[in-house]
């Protein structure tokens, strides 16, 4: 199945990944559990990217949420990006900049997601594991990128981080 998926998300690479198809797409998309159990490396203390797939179009990973666990506002680097919630249950936000200097960001939706959920294509948004239950999501990035930008609301700053994984294809890094 997943080899299915990166076959379909390489045609939908050649449209510039249109936003309906995609979203239809991995709305109704039904990956079996025992398929991703070699990416669903997890941390006790915090969420672990596992990276399944990535060429120069796109990315797709299985994040690992432990509970009580959250990844804080961040951008998205103007691409186009989903994330579904395979299994458990996550909260994401999702906000606007209202005003880079000083920093202002507007919630614009708090959304409790259950399997199946699918959020996207994401601008600007917090994921946040608010239950005592792991929980995985699948992310398809559009054009991937490795540094993105962290806003801190309180302190009114962004800061650039650099992305890294917690596995790639199944193995540690």
């Amino acid at each position: 199945m997943l080899n299915t998926v990166i076959n379909k998300l390489k045609e939908f690479s050649k449209e510039d990944f249109p936003v309906p198809e995609v979203s239809s797409y991995l709305l109704n998309l039904n990956i079996d559990q025992e398929e991703l159990k070699k990416y669903l490396l997890r941390a006790d203390d915090h969420y672990t990217r596992n990276l399944i797939h990535r060429d120069r179009d796109f990315e797709i990973m299985i994040i690992c949420w432990p509970p009580n666990t959250s990844a804080p506002i961040h951008g998205h680097e103007g691409e186009k990006c989903w994330a579904r919630v395979q299994d458990g249950n996550l909260q994401i936000c999702n906000y606007e900049e209202v005003s880079s200097s000083p920093l202002k960001l507007n919630m614009i939706q708090e959304l409790s997601c259950a399997p199946g959920f699918l959020d996207g294509p994401a601008d600007i948004h917090s994921v946040e594991n608010i239950t005592g239950e792991f929980a995985t999501s699948l992310h398809v990035y559009a054009k991937p990128y490795d540094a993105c930008d962290i806003y801190d609301i309180e302190k009114g700053t962004v800061d650039r981080i650099k992305l890294s994984y917690h596995s790639i294809d199944g193995i540690l890094c």
